[in-house]
């Protein structure tokens, strides 16, 4: 059955009345719903049935990393009952002594952890929250520099989950030597580039923009004040009681994802075994590790009694149930608007291929399409595997296979600028609570940095095009986003401004 134009209402509707509202639980149910309505022809028992049925199977298809992120919740909250998030707040703010050098080493360790996007939001929030808590930096902007360091790090990075996916989806069209076209790719991808250049810029300015200017100056971002209310923390931990258990958990779960992925079985690479692997259950497995080894590390040395790390267990899973249902509505909207169901992603990708456009029209057309798609749906990987298999054969039988690479960079780009603004992202969920940052506060705060990017993309997509250089688009797309970026910051109120030595 076809529902044309009524297939996109659903993202419509949700992510229209998250923004007005500012409350995302009831947008995203609402959004559900009206799809079910559609999908069943207005039948309401009918459309309660389907939509929830479908949310029982999303929830059974992600239950391991519904497990992950109650586990994680569960070993963040032994860490700090323990000491070790205060100890380690209290020693980098010896290091760390300005609200430029956190934002910055927040930044770095988001692109050093380039294997996978919700192993990068969950880990590095854990990790910086202390000491982007100590230097005075809002979780608005904790939420914005994790958020602009995991999708797009990992469309970038050839060994890891998004570019091996990736490379199985190019080479299932057909393309010979997948890899080596996806390297191609990399210089004309232009958002992901772009969006870690304006995160290390701004991570040195004194100047921010749009409204996370506000919470700079009076954080009210914070999921809560004091996250530490409602249990003692041991004044005994050390460091190493908060490094060991993360390195465990990063060490365990990388390895689990090669095994996963067949590298120590077979004769697989190793970016093609992380491509394979099974991610939710090398975290989970990863998670229990660090959960044990939290527990050897602990209790013989007396920072927390058996009762009282029990209870940090399940207090620190309460700590992820709003994350929990956040998560499980984007993936039920996410499903009805499958293939399976309103087919939203085949009729948006149906109007491109029907319509006659010039060649070099269309890079920069596909950034658009691209990141409607992934801005509607929430995912950035579905739109991949709906635009790749479509635009590839498009390119073979018009002989414009010149265009493919130039073509792919714009479908990643335009896939990951919408995953990036879209409230319905699961990764844009899990940077709001690695962040402990209210969601709603991070999507409007992240909307400016990631709008001056997304149009200086589609600009440098688009005269790259009409001077066919493509392999200028990068610096055009520079170009742009510094004029544009040198006209917000005159704009920016100056009251935000203070000098600050590094």
């Amino acid at each position: 059955m076809e529902f044309g134009i009524l297939s996109i209402v659903p993202p419509i509707v949700a992510i229209a009345l998250a923004l007005i509202t500012k409350e995302v639980i009831t947008s995203l149910l609402i959004g559900i719903l009206a799809g079910g309505l559609i999908f069943t022809g207005g039948n309401i028992i009918a459309a309660l049935e389907t939509v929830f049925e479908l949310m029982g199977t999303k929830l059974g298809d992600n239950a391991l990393m519904l497990v992950f992120l109650t586990m994680l919740g569960s070993l963040v909250m032994i860490m700090n009952m323990a000491g070790g998030s205060f100890a380690y707040g209290k020693w980098a703010s010896q290091k760390i002594k300005s609200k430029k050098m956190a934002k910055f080493a927040t930044a770095f360790l988001g692109i050093l952890i380039f294997i996978d996007d919700y192993f990068n939001c969950l880990t590095v929030g854990a990790v910086m929250k202390p000491i982007i808590d100590e230097n005075k930096v809002s979780r608005a902007k904790l939420a914005h520099i994790i958020d602009s360091c995991a999708a797009p790090v990992c469309i970038l990075a050839p060994v890891s989950s998004w570019a091996a996916s990736v490379v199985a989806v190019i080479g299932d069209t057909g393309v010979k030597n997948p890899m080596s076209v996806f390297l191609n790719t990399i210089p004309m991808n232009v958002y992901p580039i772009l969006t870690l250049i304006m995160i290390l810029y701004f991570s040195f300015s004194d100047v921010e923009i749009g409204v996370m200017e506000k919470y700079e100056l009076n954080d009210t971002s914070r999921l809560v004040e004091n996250e530490d209310v409602g249990y003692e923390y041991s004044k005994d931990g050390k460091v190493f009681d908060l490094i060991v258990p993360i390195l465990v958990l990063i060490f365990v779960t990388i390895l689990m994802m090669l095994k996963t992925g067949g590298f120590f079985s077979e004769d697989i690479k190793a970016g093609a075994a992380f491509g394979d692997a099974n991610v939710n259950l090398s975290l989970v497995i990863g998670a229990f590790f660090a959960i044990v080894v939290s527990f050897i590390m602990y209790i013989p040395r007396k920072l927390l009694k058996f009762e009282d790390f029990m209870k940090g267990i399940v207090e620190g899973m309460k700590t992820m149930i709003s994350a929990i249902v956040i998560l499980s509505l984007a993936w039920t909207i996410g499903g009805i608007t499958s293939d399976e169901f309103l087919n939203t992603g085949s009729y948006i990708a149906s109007l491109i291929s029907n319509s006659t456009m010039p060649m070099w029209l269309l890079p920069a057309i596909i950034f658009v399409v691209g990141a409607f798609l992934s801005f509607s749906t929430g995912t950035a990987w579905g739109t991949f595997g709906i635009l790749i298999p479509i635009m590839v054969p498009i390119l073979i039988h018009t002989n414009h296979m010149h265009y493919l690479e130039i073509v792919l960079a714009a479908i990643f780009s335009g896939s990951v600028f919408g995953d990036h603004c879209s409230p319905i992202s699961d990764t844009t969920i899990l940077a709001s609570a690695g962040a402990g940052c209210d969601h709603i506060a991070h999507v409007s705060s992240q909307l400016p940095y990631a709008l001056s990017v997304g149009i200086s993309s589609a600009l440098a997509f688009l005269i790259s095009g009409v001077i066919g250089r493509p392999e200028l688009t990068l610096l055009i797309g520079l170009i742009i986003l510094a004029t544009i970026t040198f006209f917000l910051k005159r704009t920016t109120s100056k009251k935000y401004l203070k000098v600050e030595k590094i």
